[in-house]
């Protein structure tokens, strides 16, 4: 579907402890709307009874902080829509994050530039997990033009969304401001982003549309990774990725609905931190591709030109990959049928399938 006009934008944040950095950019604590008509691409052509044919939608959910150990401390009975994406899909309790940083911000831009985060090696430059507007985009911080995975399916003529739970997105929408046709944040509340990217995968049939939900990485700073507060944040994850499961089940305009789950960094049980990139449960993150026609399967088995690392840190570009959360951009492309992220290095050479 060909993107909305950007007077169909919405921006919408959330109160939280970086209130003044956003006010500063102009991004007011309560909700700002700017409406208007619909674009003409919007409105459904073709014969009169005639069945409209829905393009494909790719969904992406980051789980923020997310161990996957967790799924196996919960079992099937406690995180059970979380193990229905493995158990139907492709997917791996084994993917890596990027080397240089496990923390949120870095490694979630290189999920939607394809590319690593050292700018003197083609890196994106994103190395800071903070609301700071110096630099104030994605490309000031490589010092050189950056392309992302909402460019690429905006120049394609797709319309995309994107749903957070912590402000420090709001990077995303300077750095793309174009390509991201809409923009919801709502700090520290994942329940409201997940009920609002509900609506609007079902009403907008958007070609992209990633969902950030930050509740398991907010309990594991509090309470520490996989402690009992942190197990009961993944059962409430759990829950909402559920009620998306839900709808993709019984919404005929999600009939064509795949969903890529992932996350930015895990954590070391007990602790309260995230940023020791030498430690294996830092770096060790699920990774799980829902959808028609993707028939259960380990993604390792199903991609020979990866390698599983065991409880290694690969190094990019340096022999057989593991597959990482950087993997994600050019992976969503391939799904919507659109050329890869120019610059990128994870999946440009060695695609990831899932079928």
């Amino acid at each position: 579907m060909p993107p909305s006009s950007r007077a169909r934008r919405v921006v919408s944040r959330t109160t939280g402890a970086v209130a003044t950095a956003v006010a500063a950019v102009a991004v007011v604590a309560t909700t700002l709307s700017v409406s208007g008509g619909p674009s003409a691409d919007l409105v459904p052509t073709g014969a009169p009874g005639t069945a409209l044919v829905e393009d494909p939608q790719v969904l992406v959910i980051s789980l923020d902080g997310f161990n996957p150990t967790a799924l196996r401390r919960l079992g099937r009975s406690g995180a059970p829509n979380l193990w229905r994406l493995f158990d139907e899909g492709a997917g791996t309790l084994d993917a890596r994050t990027q080397v240089e940083r496990t923390i949120t911000l870095p490694n979630h831009t290189s999920m939607v530039t394809g590319r690593r985060i050292d700018r003197k090696k083609g890196g994106h430059g994103v190395t800071w997990n903070d609301d700071r507007l110096t630099p104030r985009t994605v490309q000031k911080a490589a010092g050189h033009a950056v392309s992302s995975l909402f460019s690429r399916v905006h120049a394609s003529h797709g319309s995309t969304a994107l749903y957070a739970a912590k402000t420090k997105f709001s990077l995303w929408d300077r750095s793309w401001p174009t390509a991201i046709d809409k923009v919801v944040i709502h700090a520290e509340d994942d329940a409201q982003v997940v009920a609002d990217a509900r609506i609007d995968l079902v009403d907008d049939d958007r070609a992209l549309t990633f969902v950030h939900l930050g509740s398991a990485d907010k309990a594991g700073h509090a309470s520490g990774w996989l402690s009992p507060a942190y197990l009961t944040a993944v059962e409430r994850l759990d829950a909402l990725v559920g009620s998306v499961l839900t709808d993709a089940d019984t919404a005929p305009e999600l009939a064509d609905l795949t969903v890529i789950v992932t996350a930015d960094h895990g954590g070391v049980p007990g602790a309260k931190a995230h940023d020791a990139v030498r430690r294996p449960a830092n770096f060790t993150i699920p990774f799980v591709v829902w959808g028609s026609g993707i028939d259960h399967a380990d993604l390792y088995a199903i991609n020979p030109g990866y390698r599983k690392p065991g409880r290694k840190q690969q190094p990019p570009l340096t022999g057989k990959q593991p597959i990482r959360n950087g993997n994600v951009a050019n992976l969503a492309l391939d799904l919507l049928g659109y050329p890869r992220v120019p610059g990128s290095i994870f999946g440009k050479v060695t695609p990831l399938e899932v079928e």
